[in-house]
């Protein structure tokens, strides 16, 4: 199956991080242990007393002072259905960025049971066969203390990661004078089941880690996670108050504990007030304690490989604009240079090891603008503006860096005055499209590392912000249509596009089709775990809310026009290279009284489809109300599993 940032939503979080103002808190980051590492030791520099951290935010604070941060929130081949009986039908899995390295997610299945998370429970159902479908357990929280956000199952557990709110006196005497003086204690809380009796599941293991949840990553049974924590300027810098980071492994015992100065390092380029915090675990492993490495500096982007995680930053100096008289508010700062500096960790059994870093010009979109091939790592860049018309506007560019983080090669200047909107790295190839007013799409030729060139480019109305592979010649896009109006464009419905590439001169779209009219969207446009595909199977499904002009406003449309509610579900698909796009059934979990009580607008409800999934010859469509099944190859209706008590 396929797939997300984020939550993490995979969306742009635009934080301003000006330093006497509230907390820019998002970003991404590396993963574990700095305490013990002597390589990492040696590379990184480390904060280790608390008039340096004074020090380094005050350096940062007078150098940046009206600095910004774009935090893009996380985030295609699938990964191999784990844990899967020789005699069970063959499921979908979560879609994935790359293959084997799996990424949580609010539903999941083994092929027998379906496991969801909720903002208030974890429900596990046995939804195979579907005429026996039931809801086999419920684990609830206290939503005042935790929320679950999404989660990891394998054969053996089933991993839930979310928000809480520790007990402030659990913290141990050490760490207290360390910790915020509010009532509560902010953490990522990780909670480990043993699900051999999934009506019954046991819980193992217990984690916190203090901050806010940026992603996480399970390569076999090596768990990865990472949370970004606020430093607030004000207590340290005015009030002297120590700050350090907290955690806590229930296994270790009750108590917090502070991570020390002289084991947090931070990055030189971006000494910012927060701090990046990387847990690991080996899941396998019960002796294996809760490893915390602590960065003082912000990530934004994150992507791992099964060998190496890499974190990404944007880095923006600034000149300063000086009115030459006194107004409100003063002007913003003019960038003077964007970089994106690019920090790679070693990644072994829920350790990590720094073994380098680099920089390129220019800013990245999401997880999806950066690679791993053949030892060399690939990342796709914006620089520029697209406001201006000089020679400062937007340019797109491409770098490959070498095992020493050095560029090797370099593609600069694709498409001046626009913006990517997607990119796809495929073996020795990467697709990007950029837009303003219409889509190209790049094919770009990576089979020399050191000198990547653009082999052809198709342009068409529109722009894809998604790009899944769906084989060696053919990628589909997904995205949104466009109508030009002069210098800017404005997107109308849904569009899915099925690009053939085999001619690397002449990229062309061999089929495409528009779901709805403007203001159609879908939760697969900003997560990638939101997509379903088989190309065995020619399937292609996903959530969509449609939205659709009526007879009267189409009469007097204009490109500017939004239509009104029409649709919340799933639309499936069958796809091929002969056909293109079929659509062969659309499922909704509203009933008809939701529809007529709708009126022109709709929202987040609880009967909204979020997932699709397949096991066998069955396809469920997934919402926090109920499942649905239907048997894929007809069609037809076979069962409802209610899933509200």
């Amino acid at each position: 199956m396929k797939k997300r940032i984020v939550p993490f939503l995979a969306s742009v979080l635009i934080i301003a991080a000006i330093p006497f103002l509230l907390p820019a808190t998002d970003g991404n980051s590396t993963e574990k242990s700095a305490n013990t590492n002597a390589t990492q030791s040696a590379e990184l520099p480390v904060v280790g007393s608390f008039a340096n951290l004074q020090n380094l935010l005050k350096q940062e604070r007078m150098k940046n002072s009206n600095r910004v941060f774009y935090a893009v929130a996380e985030m295609d081949a699938s990964a191999p259905a784990s844990g899967q009986a020789p005699s069970a039908p063959a499921y979908s899995t979560t879609n994935l960025q790359v293959q084997g390295v799996d990424e949580a997610d609010i539903v999941k299945t083994d092929g027998t049971y379906l496991y969801q998370t909720t903002s208030q429970e974890i429900r596990i159902a046995q939804i195979y066969p579907a005429n026996s479908m039931e809801v086999v357990s419920r684990i609830s929280y206290d939503p005042g203390k935790f929320q679950p956000l999404e989660m990891f199952v394998d054969e053996k557990r089933m991993v839930v990661i979310g928000d809480s709110f520790a007990d402030y006196f659990a913290a141990s005497d050490a760490a207290k004078a360390n910790v915020m003086p509010y009532e509560n204690l902010h953490t990522v809380k990780v909670l480990v089941y043993d699900i051999a009796d999934k009506r019954q599941p046991r819980l193992l293991r217990e984690l916190d880690v203090e901050g806010n949840y940026l992603s996480s990553r399970k390569i076999g049974s090596s768990f990865y996670l990472v949370t970004n924590r606020y430093i607030d300027l004000y207590r340290v810098l005015e009030n002297r108050q120590e700050d350090v980071p907290l955690y806590r492994d229930l296994a270790q015992g009750n108590q917090f504990r502070a991570v020390p100065y002289n084991e947090i390092r931070y990055f030189p380029e971006n000494p910012a007030a927060n701090y990046l915090l990387v847990a690991g675990l080996d899941l396998d492993d019960p002796a294996d304690v809760l490893n915390v490495d602590a960065y003082l500096g912000g990530g934004e982007n994150l992507y791992a490989s099964r060998e190496n995680l890499y974190v990404a930053v944007t880095h923006q100096t600034f000149v300063p604009t000086v009115p030459e008289i006194a107004i409100w508010p003063p002007p913003r700062p003019v960038v003077e240079d964007t970089k994106t500096v690019v920090y790679r960790f070693a990644l072994k059994k829920g350790e990590l090891s720094y073994s380098g870093k680099g920089s390129v010009p220019g800013r990245i979109l999401n997880q999806f603008s950066m690679d791993e091939h053949n030892g060399y790592f690939r990342i796709a860049t914006t620089s520029g503006n697209i406001r201006r018309t000089d020679e400062g506007t937007s340019k797109n560019n491409l770098y490959v860096l070498g095992k020493d983080m050095e560029i090797h090669g370099r593609l600069e200047g694709i498409a001046p005055g626009e913006k990517i909107y997607s990119v796809r790295f495929m073996q020795d190839r990467a697709y990007m499209v950029t837009f303003r007013t219409v889509d190209p799409l790049f094919v770009i030729d990576l089979h020399k590392p050191e000198s990547p060139a653009v082999l052809g480019k198709l342009k068409i109305p529109g722009y894809s912000d998604y790009l899944h592979p769906y084989d060696e010649h053919h990628l589909i896009g997904f995205g949104k249509e466009a109508v030009a109006d002069k210098d800017m464009a404005y997107y109308q419905g849904m569009k899915i596009a099925l690009f053939d590439v085999s001619d690397v001169s002449h990229p062309v779209e061999k089929f495409n089709t528009v779901i709805g009219d403007r203001g159609t969207d879908s939760e697969l446009l900003s997560n990638h775990k939101a997509l379903l595909f088989s190309r065995e199977q020619n399937l292609l499904a996903f959530p969509v809310t449609v939205m659709k002009l009526n007879e009267e406003q189409r009469a007097k449309r204009t490109i500017q026009d939004y239509g009104s509610f029409h649709f919340q579900g799933a639309y499936i698909y069958q796809i091929d290279l002969e056909k293109g796009f079929t659509l062969a059934s659309t499922v909704t979990h509203l009933d008809p009284q939701d529809v007529l009580r709708a009126g022109s607008g709709w929202y987040q409800s609880e009967k909204n489809v979020r997932r699709i999934l397949t096991i066998g010859d069955t396809l469920y469509t997934v919402s926090d109300s109920m499942v649905k099944a239907q048997q894929l190859s007809t069609h037809q209706p076979l069962a409802t599993l209610k899933l509200v008590k």
